[in-house]
């Protein structure tokens, strides 16, 4: 089963692997009215701060919540206007009405909801906001690259492939669905961002090691079908958005 402390192990490699989001998605949020200079916003599953950098650009307070050590510690020596708090979602405590708005930008798969969400209905603000979205890498609408196909030949090898009990991460109804279901929060928001980027062998072979799902040889065969096809790949990824509006009640 993967772990989500694998993130953790690989600190330095998650660091420098993992893409940005895309431009358009941190100007929905402003266009919005979400993302605002004095915001106070609580992340969840900060990583490196990743995501945590543009909202503060962006002007807003940051309280970051990263379970990994290192990850907490590269956090805050890139990010040291964040308030960074080592913990899960589920343990972290969180003031009553501390917040604006609450972050979790690829990680609400690893959260516990039916901790998280009342948690977050108690931490936010009344007419706060939970925005949800992830970087999937792949773009099942586009045609198939001679690359995805040596990535699909890798994971058919698989024999211990264990089935998702969360939503996938382009089954955006079912996780709209799953985050609404028990009232704490109604959708107001939900896009897909579709966007592409041109990645080295090295880059790629970064990038998969912090997939929790694969291993090591599944990595350097990744790395090695992208030296095959001439050193570089552009890969086609979509981003998720899903905004919520903290219920009254």
């Amino acid at each position: 089963m993967p772990d989500p402390m694998h993130f953790d192990l690989h600190a330095e490699v998650y660091d420098r692997g993992r893409p940005d989001y895309p431009e358009a998605l941190w100007a929905r949020l402003q266009g919005l009215g979400l993302l605002n200079p004095g915001v106070r916003v609580v992340e969840l599953g900060a990583g490196s701060g990743l995501a945590t950098g543009r909202l503060l650009q962006a002007g807003a307070v940051v309280t970051a919540v990263e379970p990994g050590a290192a990850l907490a510690e590269r956090l805050r020596e890139r990010w040291p206007e964040a308030d960074v708090e080592i913990g899960t979602a589920e343990s972290v405590p969180l003031a009553v009405g501390a917040f604006d708005l609450a972050v979790a930008a690829t990680a609400v798969h690893w959260f516990d909801l039916d901790v998280v969400l009342p948690k977050l209905h108690r931490a936010l603000a009344l007419g706060g906001h939970f925005v949800v979205w992830r970087n999937a890498f792949g773009d099942p609408s586009m045609p198939l690259t001679p690359f995805r196909e040596r990535v699909a030949e890798i994971t058919a090898r698989r024999v211990d492939h264990m089935p998702r009990s969360a939503p996938g991460e382009l089954d955006t109804d079912r996780w709209v669905d799953r985050l609404t279901r028990d009232g704490h929060f109604g959708a107001t928001h939900i896009e897909e961002f579709s966007w592409s980027i041109t990645m080295r062998a090295d880059q790629i072979h970064d990038l998969f090691t912090t997939f929790s799902d694969w291993n090591v040889t599944e990595v350097d065969e990744a790395a090695q079908a992208v030296r095959d096809l001439g050193g570089a790949v552009v890969e086609h990824y979509v981003t998720p958005l899903i905004v919520l509006r903290r219920a009254t009640q």
